[in-house]
């Protein structure tokens, strides 16, 4: 069975025998970790370090890794999460990911390197598969939502319809997503 073939629960239980596992399983997730933070951050300096810390969190953690479903994709973005708001609860990019792979000085990045995230930040083109395998309506009313972070009230007074519609589509939508990660669908 190729790496490829293999789920994510088995590339992270071989990632520290198999370095060939961790990078198809970096691979995987890698645009999704930079789409995260990009929308986020809207730096790709900022976005590079916190997606480095990502991965290096998830290499440390992959022993403990305990599938709840078919992929990772809920523990990764998890994982993003909860170093974006440990960053923002810092001021600044934590060092620790520097520390644990133990370097001295900040990672510098090429400008090969730096363009490649930048690529990355604008790229959605994942994000926008997902999307167009959604009803319209639903579509719609994510990338207002959660892409635009606009609020429910002014959605739906641009779609001409009640803020509680526009919730339903947002969540429905979200969980058809989230059904679409969970059978592989990126």
């Amino acid at each position: 069975m190729g790496l490829r073939d293999r789920s994510d629960a088995e590339l992270l239980r071989d990632t520290h025998a198999d370095a060939a596992a961790f990078a198809e399983f970096y691979d995987r997730y890698e645009a999704a970790v930079v789409g995260y933070f990009a929308r986020r951050v809207r730096d790709p300096e900022v976005t590079a370090d916190l997606t480095a810390e990502v991965f290096t969190a998830i290499l440390a953690a992959a022993d403990r890794y305990r599938p709840l479903g078919p992929t990772a994709a809920g523990w990764v973005l998890t994982i993003a999460h909860n170093t974006l708001v440990k960053s923002i609860r810092a001021g600044q990019v934590e060092a620790s990911a520097r520390t644990r792979l133990g370097l001295i000085e900040a990672i510098s990045f090429e400008p090969d390197e730096l363009e490649r995230v930048e690529a990355l930040m604008t790229s959605d083109v994942w994000l926008h598969e997902l999307l167009g395998r959604l009803p319209r309506e639903q579509a719609e009313a994510i990338r207002a939502r959660v892409l635009d972070e606009r609020g429910y009230p002014e959605i739906a007074a641009e779609l001409q319809t009640s803020p509680l519609v526009i919730r339903k589509r947002v969540s429905r939508g979200l969980a058809a997503l989230r059904r679409q990660l969970d059978k592989g669908g990126v």
